[in-house]
């Protein structure tokens, strides 16, 4: 196998493959380093750890080496309308209660049940700044904290190199100037700068935006849906580390999009992802540097980029990574989740014997799902705002939207149903927080709620409430946990 390209895709699937696949697969990495990587996202969902933990990664060690922090939610600010907020927390909402879901108990007693943030734990954590690994909240049922990171990804990459090379992955520093392709159109080998050819039964294309295998070589095709997800410029910038160390990312909806802020150890990653055809970059750049919370260390980098994916995102003896394989902007912080979840479904399928036809359709079936449902979860944000009279927000809340979120959203407005699949990246307790976050209301709530007595329903949430807010109470600050366990030297 050859992977075209390094960056966070490259290494984290070098690193998979060879603790996987081992001694049985011949692994080498092909990478410039006359070549910059995008590397803005340093934000991540709760599966990075099962990465983390495929391959071998203490916790506290990788973010030592990564500067890395705790991150239990997103922070919503300006997106329904201005002035209001809400966060997207990981982790249940609430708990369960005879088979029916714990919102419809919730929204029955509205408003006397309180904020729906009331019942999560993580709510209660980020809010106060506070983090420690309570897997359940103690001496209850009750789940406790769950979290992903925020950190630097050139530093995620550095570190996976290291280990991917510990496992036997050759890497060769080297532009790649073509490349060859057999009679029968497959991939034969990349043909480098200096002549040399790297041949391989099966390639990985990690080369950013450009696609060269999978697209400057195979052709496969781009669905491009910035009808639905306008934004496509992004500036990024870092600055200053300020305190506390919040252990949540923050989005603040602006004029013709948003920006970002994600704390890390050594400084506080930035950027503005906006539309071209309702402001100019000039203009993108001025708010993004106005809205900062600290000195920027750096001057703006700008990122052009068409949402969408790839048509196929396993063609012929190709399978596409990253940035190689589509675009869906970092509002959710999917981009990382996407490489790994690729690898995962190439470990399931992987070819070993050369049969891959019916393993790549089952491939790009799942794929193409998977990204149609989150696709769909981001869209939700723009498409159900309160920002009347502003052009950029009128045009995300008149324009037509995919079926499929149509209906989740009527569904939800006619009987308060969530009902997420398993191709769905996001379940129940997302969808509800977004929902709800965003203005979207239910008419009714399911009818057997009644079953349970106002005044038990009443005192269930009550303690709900209470146990939640008693175990959040009792954490540590998020500041201190890092400093203590995983501060870098």
């Amino acid at each position: 196998m050859v992977i075209a390209g390094g960056g966070t895709a490259g290494w984290m699937t070098a690193a998979a493959l060879a603790r996987v696949l081992g001694p049985r697969l011949t692994i080498t990495l092909v990478e410039s380093s006359e070549i910059g990587i995008v590397g803005v996202g340093e934000a991540t969902i709760p599966a990075i750890r099962e990465f983390n933990k495929l391959v071998k990664l203490d916790e506290d060690e990788f973010l030592r080496q990564t500067q890395g922090t705790f991150k239990l939610a997103i922070e919503f600010v300006d997106w329904w309308e201005k002035g209001h907020s809400y966060m997207h927390t990981f982790g249940p909402v609430g708990r369960d209660l005879a088979y029916i879901p714990f919102h419809h108990y919730w929204l029955r007693d509205q408003p006397a049940s309180g904020s729906l943030w009331d019942y999560s734990v993580n709510w209660r954590a980020a809010k106060d700044a506070r983090f420690a690994r309570m897997e359940q909240v103690p001496n209850t049922p009750l789940a406790g904290l769950t979290w992903a990171f925020h950190f630097d990804a050139s530093l995620y990459a550095a570190y996976l190199s290291r280990l991917a090379q510990k496992m036997g992955v050759r890497r060769i520093d080297a532009k790649i100037a073509g490349v060859l392709q057999a009679p029968d159109g497959d991939v034969r080998a990349l043909k480098l700068e200096d002549g040399r050819e790297l041949a391989a039964d099966f390639f990985i294309d990690c080369t950013g935006f450009r696609g060269v295998l999978i697209e400057q070589a195979l052709k496969t095709g781009y669905e491009d849906w910035s009808h639905w997800l306008p934004c496509d410029r992004a500036m990024a910038v870092p600055s200053a580390r300020t305190g506390p160390l919040l252990p949540y990312t923050r989005s603040t909806a602006l004029e013709a999009g948003w920006q970002w802020r994600i704390p890390l150890q050594h400084r506080t990653g930035n950027g503005h992802v906006y539309c071209s055809a309702h402001t100019s970059d000039e203009r993108a750049r001025e708010l993004l540097l106005a809205n900062l919370d600290s000195q920027p260390l750096a001057d703006p980098r700008p990122i052009r980029f068409t949402t969408g994916k790839r048509k196929l995102l396993w063609n012929r003896n190709v399978v596409c990574m990253g940035l190689a394989s589509g675009f869906l902007e970092p509002l959710e912080s999917t981009s990382i989740h996407l490489i790994q979840v690729t690898i995962q479904r190439l470990i399931l399928l992987f070819p070993h014997q050369g049969d891959s036809e019916t393993r790549r359709l089952e491939f790009n079936r799942a794929a193409a799902s998977e990204y149609e449902y989150i696709r769909d979860f981001i869209i939700l944000h723009y498409y159900a705002n309160n920002r009347v009279g502003e052009p950029f927000w009128d045009a995300c809340r008149s324009m037509s939207i995919p079926d499929s979120l149509a209906h989740k959203i009527e569904l939800f407005r006619e009987t308060a149903g969530i009902f997420a699949t398993n191709d769905d990246l996001f379940r129940l307790p997302s969808w509800l927080q977004v929902m709800w976050g965003q203005g979207v209301r239910p008419r009714g709530t399911h009818p057997f709620v009644e079953a349970v007595a106002p005044q038990d329903r009443e005192g269930y949430l009550r303690d709900l409430r209470g146990l939640i807010a008693q175990a959040a109470q009792q954490l540590p600050d998020h500041g201190d946990f890092i400093s203590r366990h995983c501060q870098s030297s």
